[in-house]
């Protein structure tokens, strides 16, 4: 008797048992978010498309769909009062558990220090003026801002949904994980989804909006850059950001202090650490974390469709908004800027400024442009901090 009772309590604790337990609406819903996961998991691997983060997310929806599992708590995050951190360490999950550093901003904060000691700001303090492109480069995100508004979304989360334009992961996760909680599993998807298919969005916006000639210009040698003006731009790039937006010094003191890690000379092994071990740790953790977000409650639902809309017109009006500045800067200067670099104002680091190259050469095959387009592109990643940080310094 004890015996088949055990066989039965076994057999109801089962995921396949417990399928069910909303009813068949229920049990589909969660079919769906499995198939979803395992979509997302054949781009990563069989397609490519950012399979370092994109992966890990996959993983983390797949978890966190699972009948019966409860990996992960969403009920003890979303919460409007303070959060019981002692409670989560004591009583959560795996999934409960990892996604503390994502509430608290950790993970974003420390893949900035890592994407900083890989970053070359060499371009942009040769070519100052690269900074204008990836300030043009975020029109996408209050466009897309005030389109989330109009749809419906509050102010809180169309500012979350508005950071997708700036097409930097850490930076959209960062302030969802603020302002929108509840729509971080959509907007992580969303936005490095993006990231990976800019050789397909881009393109087709360059060629509309430059012509032939333009895409031919071949633009003079950058400067050479000294050690001790690498060493001077971090810090002072830190300072002034401090000191005009407060609430963007997280992400962008972590970037330059990784890039003094770099540039610095002293601390080689730190900065192999924090671009390799620490990197890949903490995008394991972070996507993850992100993906047990995606719940079918939460991801199931119009408002997905909606960000995921937006998140491409966002992207596109970015593009096109580095690409417009590009052009106007190529008049002022008498034709001497090629304005496909302008694309590479979004942040999407390297991937934009190849696009860039990609493009002039195939209008000049003896035309290089890959360095000129790192300018704007890491000015991107600088800029998505700072506009960041305003929509945090104004609505969170």
């Amino acid at each position: 008797m004890h015996l088949l009772q055990s066989v039965e309590r076994f057999l109801n604790d089962t995921g396949a048992a417990r399928l069910f337990e909303n009813g068949w609406e229920g049990a589909v819903k969660t079919l769906i978010m499995i198939a979803i996961a395992g979509v997302l998991i054949y781009l990563a691997i069989g397609r490519g498309f950012e399979p370092l983060l994109l992966l890990p997310i996959a993983v983390g929806m797949l978890l966190t769909n699972i009948p019966g599992v409860e990996l992960f708590h969403s009920e003890w995050y979303m919460t409007e009062g303070t959060i019981d951190y002692l409670h989560i360490l004591n009583k959560g999950e795996l999934l409960d558990i990892l996604y503390i550093g994502v509430k608290t901003g950790l993970y974003p904060c420390l893949i900035f220090i890592g994407i900083g000691a890989m970053t070359d700001f060499t371009p942009l303090i040769s070519n100052p003026k690269s900074l204008l492109i990836g300030a043009g480069a975020q029109f996408g995100v209050f466009v897309a801002f005030s389109g989330a508004v109009f749809l419906g979304f509050t102010v809180a989360e169309a500012a979350s949904i508005g950071i997708i334009g700036g097409a930097d992961g850490p930076t959209a996760i960062y302030v969802t994980k603020t302002l929108a909680p509840a729509l971080l599993g959509a907007i992580a998807i969303a936005a490095y989804s993006y990231m990976a298919l800019i050789p397909m969005i881009q393109p087709p916006l360059m060629r509309l909006l430059t012509t032939e000639k333009e895409r031919k210009i071949k633009m003079t040698a950058l400067r050479p850059v000294s050690k001790l003006e690498k060493m001077i731009f971090p810090v002072m790039v830190t300072v002034v950001v401090g000191m005009i937006v407060p609430s963007a010094l997280s992400l962008i003191g972590c970037l330059m202090f990784g890039n003094i890690l770099n540039v610095c000379g002293v601390t080689d092994r730190l900065s192999k650490t924090v671009q390799n071990g620490l990197m890949n740790a903490v995008t394991v953790c972070l996507g993850i974390s992100v993906g047990a977000t995606a719940t079918a409650e939460s991801f199931l639902d119009w408002n997905t469709l909606k960000i995921i809309a937006l998140g491409l017109t966002a992207f596109a009006i970015s593009t096109i908004g580095g690409l417009i500045t590009a052009k106007i800067m190529n008049k002022l200067t008498g034709g001497k800027i090629n304005p496909l670099i302008g694309s590479a104002g979004v942040s999407a680091v390297p991937m934009a400024a190849r696009v860039a190259q990609a493009e002039g050469q195939k209008a000049d095959p003896s035309n290089f442009l890959l360095m000129h387009a790192m300018g704007p592109n890491v000015a991107g990643v600088i800029g998505s901090a700072v506009a960041a940080g305003v929509l945090l310094a104004c609505i969170g």
